[in-house]
């Protein structure tokens, strides 16, 4: 072999080391700068999810505060003891509640129970109605009428007396004596002469019953007719119920108002007795110019 052919072999291995070498350096690079791609790819949706829950996080803690709930707008609704569905359903209307209370109660006189309601401001007076009665069904149920089935007396019977003690008693301690007097009436036969009952006939709650009101002819007119009124006069609280479930153990058959005492009554189980009361019962009354004497000190 010549020294050319020496030196033109040695050349072209230098060059084929040359280019193997420059194809390593080549794979390496391209290795390089892919995995330098991929690293950036991978920063890129770490970035990119970073900036998601960045903003889901503001989102959450600056978020707009729900509007609040509407206020409701209610009315407070008193129907006082003894007042009968005439009387309530002026009070319905008055609280500015809706419809017609009269026809909503009709039927339940007495068994709508005197109480404070809330109700929603407007509400139909039906809902006034459901309310009371719900009320009776719930106090009723706690009162024990053994003593008056005794009698022969059914729970309308006994809330009947106990309207009429609504209208009478004054005073707490005299609701079991006037339920006494009407029960003994009841036993003996006689008119229970309760006027409270005529003033339920007429609709006169306010004024002195003239003498044509007295002799009105209705079954609620307890001057002229015998036993109980065909139902309740008014709705009664619950101790007037009681008083009536359990009247006392007395012999009493009438009363009259004490002259200046501040609304107590006279009881006595005669006659005589009786009218000896309401003598001096009128004439107080004479001395109060006609006025009813049962003020205290009057």
């Amino acid at each position: 072999m010549t020294i050319t052919e020496d030196w033109f072999g040695e050349e072209t291995a230098v060059t084929e080391r040359l280019r193997r070498r420059q194809e390593r350096d080549d794979r390496r690079s391209g290795q390089v700068r892919r995995r330098r791609r991929a690293a950036a790819l991978v920063l890129g949706i770490v970035l990119v999810l970073a900036a998601v829950a960045a903003a889901l996080a503001y989102r959450h803690f600056h978020r707009e505060a729900p509007p609040p709930p509407p206020v409701l707008k209610t009315v407070t609704v008193t129907i006082p003891e003894g007042y009968s569905r005439a009387q309530a359903a002026e009070v319905a209307r008055e609280a500015g509640l809706k419809g017609s209370y009269l026809k909503a109660s009709q039927g339940h006189e007495g068994f709508l129970f005197p109480d404070t309601f809330e109700l929603e401001k407007g509400a139909p007076a039906a809902d006034l109605v459901r309310l009371q009665l719900e009320d009776f069904k719930r106090r009723i149920a706690g009162v024990d009428m053994g003593y008056a089935r005794s009698k022969n007396l059914t729970t309308r019977d006994v809330v009947t007396i106990a309207s009429m003690i609504e209208r009478e008693a004054q005073l707490e301690k005299e609701r079991p004596l006037i339920a006494a007097v009407i029960y003994n009436r009841l036993h003996e036969g006689m008119p229970l002469g309760i006027d409270a009952t005529i003033r339920f006939a007429t609709g006169n709650y306010d004024q002195p019953l003239t003498e044509s009101e007295l002799a009105v002819d209705s079954p609620y007119n307890t001057r002229l007719n015998a036993g109980l009124p065909p139902g309740p006069i008014g709705s009664p609280g619950l101790a007037s119920i009681e008083a009536a479930a359990h009247p006392a153990h007395v012999g009493y058959l009438y009363y009259v108002v004490k002259p200046g005492a501040c609304g107590e009554h006279a009881f006595s189980s005669s006659a005589a007795e009786f009218e000896a009361d309401v003598a001096a019962y009128d004439e107080a009354r004479q001395a109060a110019g006609g006025e009813s004497p049962d003020s205290c000190g009057g």
